[in-house]
């Protein structure tokens, strides 16, 4: 058993390594260069008139739109920094999901500015409202991750025994399992969208599937799977009654996430400013039921 934990560490290790994380962040920069010149010179194109699409093409009206590729390009990245940290701890992990969900918002704004209509009455066209809601939740969302970290920052690092660390030998496994899964799930999520974009029939105006939940339905389907299969890896090192609710409550906030992407407006951030309320309401019973009770391990 302990070659086997050994295996899986060293292998995470040489995998996540620092060397291999710069790489990917350097690789993830000039994608992001190199997808917003792409975007932006599709744009120009377009706007010359030098070709027309069979499809809804929104996202080529108008060149803040062009903002949206690089964000979806630091969105892979993150999901790969949260697979990294997922075997540190559950707050680690749900904090970074937060933090992807913000982004994803983030990217829906400069997704859907172009949509904007000026000369109406404001609050009565639906995409105007939906860039208020998008706006307005992305403040509160940014306020409450902050508070969120601030507290996990408070929270006391426990020495690693024996117990600790098999624990987080299994979780390295479930991180290596799960990368190529996501890889996967997300090359068959963008050919699935690629291919009804181009080879869909030229004799009518193709509706594609909404752009923004690609891909990130599913991430947080397997992510909901794995933060079970965690909880579950969880029981056999640790009977601490605070620390599995708190566990549970996180499973809760990633499904909660991945609620909102069956929903748009209002209900959409509401779902999402709800998840992150709820985990930062776990996180503080959590801290204050820790200072009154000593820690097992």
């Amino acid at each position: 058993m302990k070659k086997g934990f050994s295996f899986i560490d060293r292998t995470f290790e040489r995998l996540f390594s620092d060397t291999n994380q710069k790489k990917i962040e350097r690789i993830t920069l000039w994608l992001s260069l190199f997808g917003f010149m792409v975007h932006l010179a599709l744009i120009y194109v377009k706007k010359a008139a030098l070709f027309s699409l069979p499809f809804s093409d929104q996202l080529l009206m108008d060149p803040i739109s062009a903002i949206y590729t690089p964000f979806s390009i630091i969105l892979v990245y993150e999901i790969y920094l949260l697979i990294v940290f997922l075997p540190r701890s559950f707050t680690t992990a749900v904090s970074k999901q937060f933090e992807i969900i913000s982004l994803i918002i983030i990217r829906r704004i400069f997704g859907d500015i172009p949509k904007v209509e000026l000369d109406v009455n404001w609050f009565e066209y639906a995409d105007n409202r939906a860039l208020i809601y998008d706006l307005s939740g992305i403040l509160i969302l940014y306020f409450l991750i902050y508070l969120f970290n601030r507290y996990h920052t408070k929270i006391e690092k426990r020495p690693m025994d024996q117990r600790l660390k098999r624990f987080v030998s299994s979780k390295r496994a479930v991180s290596l399992i799960l990368l190529p899964v996501l890889v996967f799930t997300s090359v068959h999520a963008f050919y699935g969208w690629a291919q009804t974009l181009l080879f869909s029939p030229t004799s009518q105006v193709i509706h594609l599937p909404d752009i923004n939940a690609i891909f990130y339905n599913e991430f947080f389907t397997i992510l909901i799977l794995a933060d079970v299969f965690i909880l579950l890896l969880s029981f056999q090192y640790t009977e601490r009654y605070s620390q599995l609710i708190r566990n549970t409550g996180f499973i809760i906030c990633t499904i909660l996430i991945r609620l909102s992407f069956a929903t748009s407006g209002l209900v959409n951030i509401l779902l999402i400013l709800s998840s992150v309320l709820f985990g930062l309401a776990i996180l503080r019973i959590y801290q204050a039921i820790e200072k009154v009770e000593k820690p097992i391990y």
